[in-house]
């Protein structure tokens, strides 16, 4: 029988830098929120949160009333395409910090804060989970990585689902790899909320299911394969890039102590809790489906499985409807993670996938073969007899990871997804490429260690006696021990990888929708491969200054991809003059804002015509690559 991996458990010291990563996380969001304009879809959901939170208010003070069918439906019949949760959330945090505490010094960010603290749980939940099933120089490499995505970066700013769906995905993943990992009753009822949870989030949820029961099967499958053979081919062989390994005091990771299988039931038990529990946590959430419900929910699903096309361009074309170019999501994931980061989780996935596919497939293999095989089935055979199972991971950790990126990148592999909103409808990813970036670092570290303690190691002089050893430098192979055994090798280490992720991030904030890696020339580079340089409208926050100083009194501007929402919360945050009006036509108007699209060319040539100019009056964008272009109207 098989040893089970059993990570040591959470000390306190973990849970108190969990904290420390999501409070610090959260901080860097605020700190640099001021300068991030407001996107498009941002100023739809500031209204739906408002009404929401009037009826928030009216449930207060007279519930009876709050409660009555036309007046919910007259509330949350705003923006019912999306669930509630988030939106409830936002707006809770503007009636609560804002209105009632003044918390913020821009109402803004008090609509943008529930995703904020979302996505600093998304970092500590990395750190936990990493330390957990590898160890704590995974954990933090892991958060670190993923928290210095440019992309997620951006989006863990706004006030929007993108972000959120991230962490409450994760968190569903997790609570469902404890089930396994753990056993009991807690775990797969936590399960069944927090997928509940992740349905009134947004709509990615769809694939959690998909996972778990993918992962299930496979984990079950996998046993029925290795187990047999297991108790008679000895302990398992060890592979240092993929076990865990000793995190804490020295302590190993894995136990000695064999644990017997408990085949699928914590499985079933966690899908059970997200087939019952998860749909009754969705539908209490959201008021909206309190009443008509199947009609109502056939809406709801109607209207993302049969979404609208929006305009993206890719490599120098303008994509509207299908056929959508199947290279988009491996490309654009290419081009904006940091190349360190993809290395790391390449590295990762493929220690990973040798340390736990080599021996389940050599041994299928070896099953199928008939008795006169040929030469290839032989050979599985033989390697069969060679190796030695790995260790028993309950959890089906690296499986897990591995089905949670590719269950939703494969949505991309057909031709009619649409590609619109670049890389946000993929980043539930990115937490698992982390994960698995953080255990490649954790395994180099070892490594590094490993060398380091060869090095100082006294070394056999020639034709010196068994006993006697000739010195390895003395004072130098002690400094050389004691900095392989501390915290020098990692911090160095992990100081070099995360260097250039942190540069990228905070170079590209606010123009993180510009923001483009090396591996394609950067901005400028993208920009020449004709890569989508912004959407949503966001870039209006980079030129208020401009605006504000230039605008006449009273004076016009037409905002162009801006929601009109979203313009106004400019407007109540201060951030632009209260004159300045916003109008929609750059007829008449006195300024005219371009953000540069492939699709959008008109607009800027509508200005020339309206304005007697083809000269923008100020240009603003990254690195030298235009974003967002203001016209000033010469004929007045």
């Amino acid at each position: 029988m098989r040893p089970t991996a059993r990570p040591a458990p959470l000390a306190l010291a973990d849970g108190a830098l969990a904290l420390a990563f999501a409070a610090a996380y959260v901080a860097l969001l605020l700190a640099t929120a001021g300068d991030l304009g407001y996107a498009r879809d941002e100023g739809f959901y500031f209204f739906a949160a408002s009404r929401y939170g009037a009826w928030f208010q009216a449930l207060l003070e007279a519930p009876r009333a709050a409660l009555d069918p036309g007046v919910i439906d007259a509330a949350w019949s705003v923006n019912h395409e999306h669930p509630g949760l988030i939106k409830s959330l936002f707006a809770l945090s503007n009636l609560l910090l804002q209105k009632r505490l003044g918390l913020f010094a821009m109402e803004g960010t008090s609509y943008r804060f529930p995703a904020m603290v979302l996505s600093g749980a998304g970092v500590a939940l990395v750190y936990l989970w990493g330390t957990q099933a590898r160890d704590r120089i995974a954990g933090a490499s892991a958060a670190a990585l993923f928290a210095m995505m440019p992309r997620y970066f951006y989006h863990a700013h706004l006030a929007c689902f993108d972000a959120p769906i991230v962490t409450v995905w994760a968190v569903c993943a997790y609570a469902y790899w404890r089930s396994l990992r753990d056993g009991g009753a807690l775990w797969p009822v936590l399960t069944g909320v927090t997928f509940g949870l992740a349905l009134d989030t947004k709509h990615n949820s769809w694939f959690l299911p998909i996972v778990c029961v993918a992962h299930a099967i496979a984990v079950e499958l996998t046993e029925r394969i290795v187990a047999p053979a297991a108790a008679a081919e000895g302990p398992p062989r060890e592979d240092t890039a993929a076990a865990p390994a000793p995190p804490r005091g020295g302590q190993p990771a894995l136990a000695a102590a064999p644990a017997p299988p408990r085949g699928g039931q914590p499985a079933l038990a966690a899908l059970a809790a997200m087939a019952t529990i998860g749909p009754l946590v969705f539908y209490a959430l959201w008021p909206w489906i309190w009443r008509d419900t199947l009609p109502r929910l056939r809406e709801y699903a109607s209207f993302h499985l049969n979404h609208e096309y929006y305009n993206m361009e890719f490599l120098g074309r303008n994509y509207w409807t299908p056929p959508m170019p199947r290279a988009y999501a491996p490309v654009m994931t290419a081009a904006t993670v940091p190349v360190v980061t993809l290395c790391l989780f390449a590295a990762g996935l493929c220690a990973s996938a040798r340390a736990r596919l080599l021996y389940p497939l050599a041994r299928a293999a070896a099953r199928l073969a008939p008795a006169g095989g040929g030469r290839a089935l032989a050979a599985a055979r033989a390697l069969a007899a060679r190796l030695r199972p790995p260790a028993r991971d309950p959890g089906g950790t690296a499986l897990l990871w591995f089905l949670a990126i590719a269950a939703v990148y494969g949505a991309w592999l057909s031709p009619s997804t649409p590609i619109f909103g670049g890389t946000k409808h993929w980043m539930t990813a990115y937490p698992f490429v982390a994960l698995f970036a953080g255990a490649a670092f954790s395994a180099g570290v070892r490594r590094a260690r490993l060398a380091l303690l060869a090095l100082a190691r006294p070394r056999r002089g020639a034709g010196a006696r068994a006993d006697v050893a000739a010195p390895a430098g003395g004072a130098r192979g002690s400094a050389l021990a004691r900095a392989a055994r501390g915290p020098l090798v990692p911090a160095l280490l992990g100081a070099a990888v995360v260097a250039a992720p942190v540069a990228e991030t905070l170079h590209a904030h606010p123009w993180a929708l510009s923001s483009y890696t090396p591996l394609v020339g950067g901005a400028p580079g993208a920009a020449t491969l004709g890569l989508n340089r912004t959407f949503w409208g966001y870039t209006t926050g980079a030129v208020v200054a401009y605006l504000n100083e230039h605008v006449p009194p009273r004076g016009t501007v037409y905002i162009h991809d801006t929601a009109g929402q979203a313009w106004d919360m400019l407007l109540r945050d201060g951030r632009l003059r209260k004159d300045i009006r916003g109008v929609g036509a750059v007829a008449g108007a006195d300024f005219a804002l371009y953000h540069h699209e492939k699709h959008m060319l008109g607009q800027a040539y509508q200005a020339w015509v309206a304005f007697g100019t083809t000269s923008p009056d100020h240009i603003a964008g990254l690195d030298g690559v235009p974003v967002i272009l203001v016209y000033r109207n010469t004929t007045r």
